[in-house]
């Protein structure tokens, strides 16, 4: 039962952040970025990265869904996340950021690895 509640969790975190939030401003940005665009500049990344990153965080949050029924889905978007958030929370750290704008990153990093842990190795 906490499996999949962590799973839906992060799937509506991850749908929030990357539809709704998006262009808005949060006060988890990087830098002073208003808007997804402006974050990834600030940690100096190109945006054909920021639309990979966007496809590869919603298309998790799907797996973590599909991932309910077929652990193995949720394992794959466990571990895509483990590695997306790992890189979130050093970009964090790149641009010397307070801990607490890290803080959504290590969170979200600690609950994919929880996920990727509960479903390894598969049944």
């Amino acid at each position: 039962m906490i499996d999949t509640l962590i799973q839906l969790f992060i799937a509506c975190a991850m749908f929030d952040v990357w539809l709704f939030r998006y262009n808005r401003p949060q006060r988890a940005r990087g830098g002073n970025a208003q808007t997804m665009a402006e974050e990834f500049r600030v940690y100096g990344l190109p945006d054909w990265l920021r639309n990979v990153v966007r496809v590869l965080k919603l298309s998790a949050g799907v797996l973590m869904i599909v991932g309910i029924w077929y652990p193995s889905l949720a394992l794959v978007a466990g571990l895509a996340l483990v590695t997306l958030m790992a890189g979130a929370v050093i970009m964090h750290f790149k641009v010397r950021d307070p801990l607490y704008k890290a803080l959504p990153a290590a969170t979200f990093l600690l609950l994919s690895c929880y996920v990727a842990y509960t479903h390894w190795p598969l049944p």
